[in-house]
């Protein structure tokens, strides 16, 4: 992998995170009428929790193809290392895992 595609990957890596960061973060300004509250931070809770979600499962995406192209060669070359190369390709799904945690803890 060249230099310029491991820094546009973390660029992007960095602005997905950015973005998650900021839409689980969403604060609605309580906005009561009358004691009754308007259920607006609730609702932008939910789609900041979607939206993680969502860029979870993006990230997990965009990490499985250049690892699952290099586990097939490393299992091409020498047979015996299948479990080191189906761990690998298995690790970056933990990220989802924790994108669910964050979508049911709300």
């Amino acid at each position: 992998m060249n230099k310029r595609k491991m820094v546009q990957g973390l660029s992007t890596l960095a602005v997905l995170f950015a973005i998650a960061l900021v839409a689980t973060s969403v604060q609605a300004q309580d906005d009561t009428h009358d004691g009754e509250a308007s259920g607006y931070h609730f609702e932008a809770a939910k789609l900041g929790a979607g939206i993680a979600l969502g860029l979870c499962g993006v990230g997990t995406g965009l990490s499985q193809g250049p690892i699952g192209a290099a586990a097939v060669g490393m299992i091409a070359e020498d047979s015996s290392k299948f479990v080191t190369g189906l761990i690998f390709t298995a690790l970056p799904e933990t990220i989802v895992l924790f994108g669910f945690l964050a979508l049911f803890l709300l």
